[in-house]
């Protein structure tokens, strides 16, 4: 029955499937929250160990137990060996050993929604909260603002560490949290203690959230009848003008955004609904649901740059990278090795298909591109006067969302066409536009500094000391 609906939807089973488990989340929320909320620990977490399990049985089946053996193993290590530098490094070595066979034995040349969508998942949770206990080791004063807020001085429970992992509203596809933070849920701190309400007020907004998502897959389910992935390598695009290649690639890639961002929404408004985002109020007394934002609605639809779509999607994947790869490479003196460093790991836990490392690839020049660009702009004071005339304010506005929204197109080509011969076909097609003006930025750099030189005193005083 799920195979013909899913036809009549023009999807397939696996994606039905997944779309159904992340709103089963909703009704999980409101069960948990009008019956168990404050009440028994361990009641809590054998309720979600349940839950999370049987939405990965009725997914990938008896396959579950990959996710299962995963934990068991972690917890194994943790008794024995937890908190130590010895198991971070196992528990890293095991948990992305695992995700890589994972990918080696039922990758294709699609993206497959398969047992390693929740294990690539789960590799993070478990690495994260490794670090973690072993930060908690550590003196209060070594620890970053960051390793603060999630560092865990006690051993948590198996029932615990099962429940953090297999948690129902981010089981699948995220997103990340920390088990400080699903331990303060579980104890009930996540609430305004000041009224008399033992319930927090979260099921609107997280109701709210999930309309969102429907909103952006209904766009993204129209706009694919009309673009579908196959029409991009097919001959009729590559008969169109040139021009509108990159026009239909523009649009392509904001649907194509549209169906990660709705999934992370339905996801993100099960954890709303469960009370778990729960971050204090702000100026204006309203609650704040964001403690597990994991896109940013306003900054990805008004984005300008690219730094504004890094900043706006997949949040706390960014967020978790940041924190447990990226600043932990302090030791190496040079933040572009530590930024490829943490990219180069984003693409190998994505998979092992070359489309995930050209696309990261693309990511780490396109972000040196545009600070490049932006500081030879930012000496150059007559320029920015110019810029900041209204007229030429709005002018250079739409030229930029068109830029961004055509090479975000362009970046994510490899991301969702994976094998080599597909999408170096696509990029043949419009003439690799976008690595001539990446790749070729340092022939051609000095030239661009050559017609915009620094323009007042301040910005060459920046320049010597830069």
């Amino acid at each position: 029955m799920l195979k013909e609906i899913a036809a009549s939807l023009g999807a397939t089973e696996p994606a039905l499937r997944l779309l159904l488990s992340l709103l089963i989340g909703y009704p999980i929320a409101v069960f948990h929250r009008y019956t168990l909320y404050r009440k028994s620990p361990n009641l809590q977490h054998i309720f979600f160990i349940c839950c999370g399990i049987g939405i990965g049985f009725f997914n990938y089946g008896f396959e579950v137990l990959h996710s299962i053996s995963s934990v068991v193993v972690i917890y194994i290590t943790l008794l024995t060996i937890g908190g130590t530098l010895l198991s971070v490094y196992v528990s890293f070595l095991f948990n992305m050993g695992y995700l890589l066979f994972s990918y080696y034995f039922t990758g294709t040349e699609n993206y497959d929604i398969k047992w390693s969508m929740p294990q690539c998942v789960l590799a993070l949770r478990l690495i994260g909260l490794t670090f973690d206990i072993y930060d908690g080791t550590k003196k209060i004063s070594e620890l970053s603002s960051d390793q603060k807020k999630t560092t865990l001085s006690k051993m948590p429970s198996f029932l615990e560490v099962a429940a953090h992992t297999f948690f129902p509203a981010s089981f699948l596809v995220g997103p990340q949290f920390p088990m400080r933070r699903y331990q303060d849920f579980i104890a009930g701190e996540l609430r305004d203690k000041e009224t008399m309400d033992p319930y927090p007020t979260c099921l609107v907004p997280g109701f709210l959230r999930g309309a969102l998502g429907c909103f952006y897959l209904s766009i993204y389910q129209v706009g694919i009848s009309y673009i579908p992935d196959a029409y991009l390598i097919g001959e009729d695009y590559k008969a169109l003008p040139f021009w509108q290649r990159l026009g239909i690639l523009g649009i392509w890639g904001k649907l194509t955004m549209y169906k990660y961002i709705s999934c992370w929404l339905f996801a993100e408004g099960v954890c709303i609904a469960s009370g778990l985002t729960y971050n204090g109020k702000a100026e204006s007394g309203t609650y704040l649901w964001n403690g597990c934002a994991n896109v940013r609605i306003r900054v990805f639809e008004g984005a300008i740059k690219f730094g504004h779509f890094i900043t706006s999607f997949n949040i706390n994947t960014n967020s978790w990278v940041a924190q447990y790869i990226y600043k932990r490479l302090k030791f190496l003196g040079n933040r572009y090795v530590s930024q490829a460093a943490a990219l180069l790991f984003l693409a190998v836990w994505h998979g092992l298909h070359s489309g995930y490392y050209m696309s990261f690839f693309l990511e780490f020049i396109i972000m040196k591109f545009e600070k490049d660009v932006e500081y030879i702009l930012k000496q150059n004071q007559k320029l920015n006067q110019f810029l900041e005339m209204p007229i030429v304010k709005q002018v250079c506005w739409v030229i930029l969302k068109i830029y961004v929204t055509v090479f975000m197109g362009y970046c994510l080509v490899p991301f969702v066409f994976l094998s080599y011969n597909r999408w170096m076909d696509m990029y043949s097609s419009i003439y690799f536009c976008g690595h001539i003006m990446y790749v070729g930025w340092p022939i051609y750099a000095p030239l661009v500094r050559l017609l915009l030189p620094p323009r007042n005193k301040e910005s060459k005083q920046d320049a010597h000391t830069d």
